[in-house]
């Protein structure tokens, strides 16, 4: 089995995982309500908006979808984890992720990570980011 976290957006699904996958060097596959069997079942400013967009990295997938405004909620409760292999490349995803976001715990090292961060970013996805490089192993 596989647990793949999916997202829900307000209209903005689309330029969201389009940003996610320029930034993770991921693959992307989405199809929008104009594009589905329920395309003539939606309102007409839906039909861009997202049905099912998929996101495909190295190791794991996110899902997503836009969905009507009176169900959507902001996200709380959970945070979608990066574990980048170096300090570089935790920088470059701190940066890019908190960029008109709300920084949450700045980047810092702590015991188990010399960087760690938590955010959430400009589309509202809470994300926290951690180095595997552990503290003290060359840095």
């Amino acid at each position: 089995m596989k647990l793949v976290p999916h997202l829900t957006f307000d209209g903005n699904c689309k330029q969201a995982f389009e940003f996610y996958r320029d930034l993770l060097n991921g693959s992307l596959s989405m199809t929008s309500f104009g594009e589905s069997p329920v395309a003539r079942q939606v309102p007409a400013q839906w039909r861009e908006w997202i049905a099912h967009a998929t996101l495909t990295l190295e190791k794991s997938e996110i899902a997503g979808a836009d969905i009507s405004p009176d169900e959507f909620k902001k996200n709380e409760g959970f945070y979608l984890l990066l574990e980048p292999e170096s300090l570089i490349e935790t920088e470059k995803l701190f940066q890019a992720l908190s960029e008109n976001g709300d920084v949450k715990t700045s980047l810092q090292e702590m015991f188990w990570s010399v960087a760690y961060a938590s955010l959430v970013d400009k589309f509202g996805i809470p994300w926290e980011i951690s180095c595997v490089e552990a503290p003290g192993n060359g840095s």
